[in-house]
């Protein structure tokens, strides 16, 4: 059986996460019928994959696992291609493949993105446009498209309207500053960390500590943060605004004030992911806007460990991305 160089997780730990990470050969995937093989060129790492090391959507029977949901490479054919993590049956959504109640992302039930080769549904497939690199692409499936969704689909951002995001340095918090700009909103974010707000500024937002007054209530709030924030972003919002959550890093359980939402008639809303047209409709923007993903940091796949590593310190702004 041939073999190919892939990160993995190994076993689950909770309290150390990248103790259980393994950086080996593993075996060619297998391509079931509708499948097909990608020769992938660049991948980058997401929160899900730290997650996934300490046993949250995978499970220890599933292990080994190789890891990564976001990946840019070529077809079969040779086409360059980037990869859409969402296995799933848009008819078991109502048109909506992160609606399917079975859907699950690559590195959960089948192998992820972090090898040199993986296997993929043909229709997971999305044309790679002139004007993006592999590398920058390979940004886009996870964090950027969560970002996308969450503004659009979910969010509805009204022309010429407001968006708070909290949490500015991660994945998606990030991509949600550039994109709400892209998409003609005032963006104002909040970071505790004054470098971060400094960075934040230069993509073209108003920067705050947590918890400061904004100059106006927003149209939609982005919310990946949590516990520690979900209260400011309640107050934050416009009456009929909405708060859309795609994330709890500082913590799942907040005291929510139930009396804000029903007298403003507030929304709170979630989002995860985004459908394979999303995705399509995600690099037209950046190609249309010339627009590129914030990228951290470059590691070849053999130093994974070391790109983990950035991705937990919570230094990283923007992307960390590898190539095999």
């Amino acid at each position: 059986m041939r073999a190919m160089l892939a990160a993995y997780a190994e076993r689950i730990d909770p309290d150390d996460p990248l103790s259980g990470l393994a950086v080996g050969q593993r075996p060619e995937p297998d391509v079931p019928d509708g499948w097909v093989t990608v020769d992938v060129t660049a991948t980058a790492l997401n929160h899900h994959d730290l997650w996934s090391l300490r046993g949250v959507g995978l499970s220890a029977e599933a292990l080994p696992m190789i890891l990564g949901c976001d990946a840019a490479g070529t077809d079969p054919d040779g086409n360059p291609v980037v990869v859409h993590a969402v296995v799933g049956d848009p008819a078991a959504g109502d048109g909506d493949e992160t609606l399917d109640p079975k859907r699950s992302l690559l590195s959960e039930r089948y192998p992820g993105t972090l090898a040199e080769r993986l296997a993929v549904p043909r229709r997971n497939l999305v044309p790679l446009p002139a004007g993006l690199t592999p590398a920058e692409a390979a940004c886009l499936p996870t964090s950027w498209l969560t970002a996308y969704r969450m503004l659009t689909t979910r969010g509805r951002l009204p022309e010429g309207g407001s968006v708070l995001v909290q949490g500015a340095g991660g994945g998606v918090a990030t991509a949600a500053v550039v994109l709400a700009g892209a998409l003609g909103a005032r963006v104002y974010a909040t970071s505790r960390d004054a470098t971060k707000r400094e960075r934040v500024a230069a993509l073209g937002a108003e920067a705050y500590k947590p918890g400061a007054r904004l100059p106006e209530r927003v149209d939609v709030v982005i919310e990946t943060v949590g516990e520690a924030t979900l209260d400011h972003s309640l107050k934050c919002a416009k009456p009929g605004g909405r708060i859309v959550v795609a994330g709890a890093t500082s913590g799942h359980l907040p005291t929510v004030d139930l009396r804000r939402i029903f007298f403003l008639q507030l929304e709170l809303v979630g989002a995860t992911m985004g459908t394979r047209d999303e995705l399509a409709d995600l690099l037209d923007l950046l190609v249309r806007r010339d627009i590129h993903p914030v990228i951290d940091s470059h590691h070849a796949l053999s130093d994974a460990r070391a790109a983990f590593a950035r991705l937990a310190s919570g230094d990283a702004f923007g992307k960390v991305v590898l190539t095999p």
